[in-house]
């Protein structure tokens, strides 16, 4: 038993924020910089390669005192669709959500024709979420899809 909990604490316990977990290995770096944690003053804890028996290997992010927004949440997943936030008080997971894209993104992603209404007024872009698994989204006002490493988050 106490050989399987030294196992498992591969990374240090939270008091109090959020853990994102089941981050792909390849996308913990760009999930870290969208979140702009190196402007943060919390305690934060980057974990990658971590050993996992539902993906073989993973990303995570701690961060202390740390709660996301709604629009935060949804740049995540355009960068890492299917994540797990947990959200976590007095060191228990009090809420645990599996991330994923909602049907449209309002003023989260920059469409990239530049010939676009929501370029050239004072306005929220606005897409739909065309195929959640490929990440691939569609402007609402000039119809240009735009596949996920195409896509320029605000």
């Amino acid at each position: 038993m106490a050989e399987e909990k030294k196992k498992a604490l591969q990374v240090a316990a939270l008091e109090n924020g959020t853990a994102i977990d089941h981050i792909p290995p390849e996308q913990l770096f760009k999930v870290a910089s969208l979140l702009e944690l190196d402007k943060m003053d919390s305690c934060i804890t980057l974990g990658n390669n971590l050993r996992s028996k539902k993906m073989g290997y993973k990303g995570m992010i701690k961060i202390d005192g740390k709660f996301f927004e709604e629009d935060e949440i949804n740049r995540i997943a355009l960068v890492a669709p299917n994540v797990v936030l947990n959200v976590i008080r007095d060191y228990e997971v009090v809420e645990k959500y599996h991330i994923s894209l909602p049907k449209v993104l309002v003023g989260i992603v920059k469409c990239n024709n530049p010939q676009c209404i929501s370029n050239n007024e004072p306005m929220l872009s606005r897409f739909d979420v065309i195929d959640p698994d490929q990440v691939t989204v569609k402007c609402q006002y000039c119809e240009r899809k735009v596949n996920q490493e195409d896509i320029l988050i605000k």
